[in-house]
């Protein structure tokens, strides 16, 4: 595909998520490689715009340079976006209680601590980049389990080999002290997210290197 057919492709999948308005958003393309840029009046949007880039069959990498713009009346201040974020994440019944700390300056909310699982850390992140006046989320949560698990390379590899949407045959997996390092090609974008999620889905894991390739 020519980068001007998958620039098109990219533009019109923009235009079709209706989570976002994509007359402020600029598309270019070179060798694959998708650069967004312009602006969105939230960042749940423009997290929305990336991840509608991302679907589209071709491309290879994401630039993104999207600039979240809240109107005036919308501002919130850091300390009102730090107390929400809290009391969210204490709402949250998935998340453990007095484990993750927050800081926001001039919008962007720094997430730390530790929790037990992967999911546990995106749910959080999830939880934040909601709000009202968020125009970053910076996820540093660690995960710290519960105990060591064996055979996690094992477990990886079935796991991948379940996923109906990965070619499991082309991914190498190898295990350092439990971080899982992907390596390999895939087919499109989203299939190296969704190996990556499978690889996460393994109890024991504490990080994932994803060096897969799209071809």
């Amino acid at each position: 595909m020519s980068d001007q057919s998958l620039r098109q492709d990219v533009i019109d999948e923009l235009e079709f998520e209706p989570s976002f308005d994509a007359a402020n958003i600029g598309v270019a393309v070179e060798n694959g490689i998708v650069t967004l840029s312009g602006h969105v009046s939230s960042y749940a949007e423009k997290i929305a715009a990336e991840s509608a880039a991302k679907r589209v069959k071709g491309v290879r990498a994401i630039a993104e340079e999207v600039e979240v713009r809240y109107p005036e009346r919308k501002r919130h201040a850091d300390d009102e976006i730090a107390a929400r974020a809290l009391d969210i994440i204490a709402w949250h019944t998935a998340l453990p209680d007095d484990a993750i700390d927050v800081k926001v300056e001039k919008g962007r909310v720094t997430l730390s601590g530790e929790v037990r699982w992967h999911f546990q850390k995106m749910a959080a992140e999830n939880a934040v980049k909601k709000l009202g006046g968020v125009t970053a989320v910076t996820n540093l949560l660690t995960i710290r389990p519960v105990a060591s698990v064996p055979d996690v390379k094992d477990r990886v590899e079935d796991a991948l080999r379940r996923n109906a949407e990965v070619e499991a045959s082309q991914i190498r997996v190898n295990v350092v002290d439990n971080k899982v390092i992907l390596e390999g090609g895939v087919r499109a974008w989203n299939e190296r997210a969704v190996a990556e999620r499978a690889a996460w889905s393994v109890p024991g894991v504490v990080a994932v290197e994803n060096h897969l390739s799209i071809s």
